[in-house]
């Protein structure tokens, strides 16, 4: 039988593109998000292209409720998910501490901390039944260092680190992997949702470089999921070629 992925936030960048890539290997996928026409659209194209089966579910992570009703109905053999791919994230505002939304600070910490949490809740019980499993966290180079005005995005990706480590260790005794991937700058719609829809100002965040892509990302998101069973790559940081850090950049003048 099939393979079965999770992923969340899979209506556009790494997650859209990480539906793709597990697709292309034969897996069937459960795939979440906001918005249904997207889901929809890309559930009949990869069952068009790969012959997969693929389920659709429409969900917000911040809403608990939703979140185990969602999955919940899932049909039993759906629910032997052999990976849960924690996708789901997002950056508000770019604003010194004093300044900040406080609006935007809740929508950071309830999908990027809290709607990690609720997927992972009830995903790794069904794991857990099974004795494996593969769960990876969609880090950012942003909960490895902090960055001027990143503070309340910062705090929430360092979280997701930490939950990464805590996960490893009471996940142990049950056989299931745990790892975390950290990317630098990717192109995607990261950085006009930051921005609120301001095309513009996203737009020159990408400029004077070769950022990554999401293709990037889901590749190495399937390197270390497709490792042996006895090996697990924790935590793994990536970055283009033209950034050192959060600060450091090599871009043309």
């Amino acid at each position: 039988m099939p393979k079965i992925a999770l992923i969340t936030g899979a209506t556009a960048g790494i997650g859209e593109a990480c539906a793709k890539v597990f697709a292309s290997f034969h897996y069937n996928l459960i795939l979440t998000g906001r918005r249904t026409d997207r889901l929809q659209r890309l559930a009949e194209q990869l069952r068009d292209e790969h012959g997969v089966d693929v389920r659709v579910l429409t969900m917000d992570v911040r809403k608990k409720a939703e979140v185990e009703s969602q999955l919940n109905s899932l049909e039993q053999d759906w629910k032997a998910v052999d990976v849960l791919i924690n996708n789901a994230g997002l950056s508000q505002g770019l604003d010194p501490l004093q300044d900040g939304n406080t609006d935007d600070w809740d929508t950071m910490i309830d999908t990027n901390v809290k709607g990690l949490l609720y997927v992972t809740k009830v995903v790794s019980n069904w794991m857990i039944v099974r004795k494996e499993g593969h769960i990876v966290n969609l880090g950012s180079i942003a909960g490895k260092e902090v960055y001027q005005n990143g503070n309340v995005y910062c705090a929430s990706k360092h979280a997701v680190d930490a939950l990464n480590k805590a996960m490893r260790i009471d996940l142990l005794p049950h056989g299931i992997r745990v790892s975390a991937i950290h990317p630098g700058a990717v192109e995607t719609e990261f950085s006009e949702v930051r921005f609120k829809g301001d095309t513009e100002r996203a737009k020159k965040v990408y400029e004077g470089y070769e950022p990554l892509l999401a293709q990037d990302i889901a590749e190495t998101i399937w390197f270390m999921v497709s490792r042996p069973k006895h090996v697990n790559i924790n935590d793994l940081v990536i970055m283009p070629v033209a950034q050192a850090n959060s600060v450091y950049w090599n871009k043309e003048k």
